[in-house]
């Protein structure tokens, strides 16, 4: 139980000192966002012309 409680105290540890985000500004979340929804209908897309079983 040891091992457990000082894992806990080590994680806890390093959430605590992740307060800042090391993302490069000119990183936009709304266009990372679109382009997996972008990639994700392109690739719904491909899934639905290759299902010709119906």
């Amino acid at each position: 139980m040891s091992a457990f409680a000082s894992a806990h105290t080590a994680l806890a540890t390093l959430a605590s000192e992740g307060e800042h985000a090391d993302t490069h500004p000119s990183i936009s979340p709304y266009m990372t966002g679109g382009a997996a929804l972008v990639i994700l209908l392109l690739l719904l897309w491909i899934t639905t012309r290759f299902n010709r079983d119906r």
